[in-house]
């Protein structure tokens, strides 16, 4: 039986990098982003559902992400409408993932899984965080970023506090090798519980 990692963490907190190293370490990943991303490229299943509830969000066959950004500003409605249409695709994608795993661990990567309160769909959970410092230099330090999108997307996120109440296990990312050190050391901890 394969053991689903619910994996999770605030913007900036290493989330992704922590997520490299489960691949890294052999581990099949599942990435709701990159779902998004798929669903939103030319040709995806997201693309002809979108266009139609805002043409202008449809770009060379795909769907341009700052025109929904902006569209989700100034709409109080489009977003609850997008995730309407997305959240059932990208729940489609993630059942085909795990009916195709054979691995004895899979991770699936999911930003705001605790925030849809999703954490009973998995075996365990990890959170990955980092003091409130440390994530706002990470955040601000990315390309076009500003402190308004930040604390923008600060407010729909789950405060750290709570998300840590509710993880089964956590990760602060202060380093990579420590990072490394308690992936490797979860992996071997969830095989020797669940063999």
């Amino acid at each position: 039986m394969t053991f689903c990692l619910g994996l999770t963490g605030s913007i900036g907190m290493g989330k992704s990098t922590t997520a490299a190293l489960f691949a890294a370490a052999g581990l099949p990943v599942w990435d709701a982003d990159a779902s998004v991303h798929r669903l939103y490229a030319p040709g995806g299943a997201a693309v002809a559902q979108i266009a139609a509830l805002h043409p202008a969000a449809c770009r060379d066959g795909g769907i341009d992400r700052a025109v929904l950004k902006s569209w989700i500003a100034a709409d109080p409605t489009a977003l609850a409408r997008i995730e309407a249409i997305v959240h059932p695709l990208v729940a489609a994608d993630r059942a085909r993932f795990l009916a195709d795993a054979t691995a004895d661990i899979v991770v699936l990567d999911i930003p705001l899984l605790f925030e849809k309160s999703s954490q009973s769909e998995f075996d365990a959970t990890l959170l990955v965080t980092a003091p409130a410092i440390l994530q706002r230099h990470r955040v601000l330090a990315r390309p076009g970023m500003t402190e308004a999108q930040f604390q923008s997307i600060l407010a729909r996120q789950m405060p750290d506090a709570e998300k840590r109440r509710l993880a089964t296990h956590i990760v602060e990312t202060l380093d990579l090798a420590s990072t490394q050190a308690y992936v490797t050391a979860l992996i071997s901890h969830i095989r020797n519980r669940h063999a």
